[in-house]
C-alpha cells in the first residue's frame, strides 16, 4: 500500500492581494475616500480583528465590502493601535497600578504602515490600477503592494 504525504504548503494558498497605505486620515475618512475613488462600498464591520498581547486584549478596526458579482472581498484593515500595558514597578507609591500606552501593530514587521487593503479574489485583478487610483486621494503619503509570502505574521490576516 502506498503512503501519501501531504505537505503543509499544499494548503497554504494565498488568494488575496495586500496593499499598504500610509496616511494620517482616520479609518472612516479613508474608507469614504476609497469608496469614492474605486467605486466600491466599504462599510464598518462590527467584527473587529482581536489580538492579545501580554494578556491584554485589543482590536483593530475593519471596513468590508463583499462584491458578489465579481466574487471579491475587500477589507480595509487598521495596522496601528494604541494599547495600555501594565508596568511592573518595585517601588511603593501612591499609584500602585502603573500603565504605559504603547503602539501595537497587526503586522509587526510592517510597523510604519497605517492601513492595509486586503483584496480576496478568484480571478486575477489589476493591482497596479487600484494603487494608481488610491494614490490620487489627498492626505495619502504612499501606497504600494506587499508580497504576502514575505510576511511572517500573515496569520493575523486570516479572519
Amino acid at each position: 500500500m502506498a503512503i501519501h504525504k501531504l505537505q503543509l504548503e499544499d494548503f497554504d494558498q494565498i488568494d488575496y492581494d495586500l496593499i499598504a497605505i500610509h496616511t494620517t486620515l482616520e479609518d472612516y475618512r479613508l474608507a469614504f475616500k476609497i469608496n469614492q475613488q474605486l467605486q466600491i462600498l466599504l462599510s464598518k464591520n462590527e467584527e473587529e480583528i482581536p489580538i492579545e498581547i501580554n494578556k491584554q486584549k485589543t482590536s483593530f478596526s475593519r471596513f468590508t465590502f463583499e462584491d458578489e458579482t465579481a466574487m471579491m472581498s475587500w477589507d480595509l484593515i487598521q495596522n496601528k493601535q494604541d494599547m495600555e500595558l501594565p508596568v511592573q514597578t518595585k517601588s511603593n507609591s501612591l499609584f500602585e497600578d502603573n500603565w504605559v500606552t504603547t503602539q501595537v501593530n497587526l503586522i509587526s514587521e510592517l510597523k510604519k504602515v497605517d492601513y492595509f487593503l486586503k483584496i480576496e479574489h478568484d480571478e486575477q485583478i489589476n493591482t497596479k490600477e487600484i494603487i494608481t487610483k488610491i494614490k490620487k486621494i489627498d492626505s495619502i503619503s504612499t501606497v504600494y503592494a506587499i508580497d504576502v509570502h514575505e510576511i511572517k505574521s500573515k496569520n493575523n490576516l486570516i479572519f
